[in-house]
């Protein structure tokens, strides 16, 4: 099965993270199919803290991916943002 999940990069005590789409049976930080945006929990200042191609999250989704539960709470902030941006303009 596939999955959506997270990828932990950076260097220790500074986590980043990317997420991607990736078999469920490999490991965690092992090879992916697809990249779809990143999440950067330690963000300051402009740095961006999260970014998500919803499109590619559609995508995946329509083909049967399940993200896991911390994905989809960013996926919902994600949309959110993009949402009070879009209201904002």
């Amino acid at each position: 099965m596939v999955k959506i999940r997270l990828a932990r990069g950076g260097s220790k005590k500074r986590p980043f993270y990317h997420i991607v789409v990736s078999d469920e049976r490999k490991p965690r930080d092992s090879g992916y199919i697809e990249r779809i945006g990143y999440f950067n929990p330690m963000a300051r200042g402009q740095e961006v803290r999260l970014k998500v191609e919803t499109d590619r999250v559609e995508y995946w989704q329509s083909q049967g991916a399940k993200p896991t539960d911390r994905v989809k709470a960013l996926i919902k902030e994600a949309a959110k943002a993009a949402a009070s941006k879009q209201q904002a303009a």
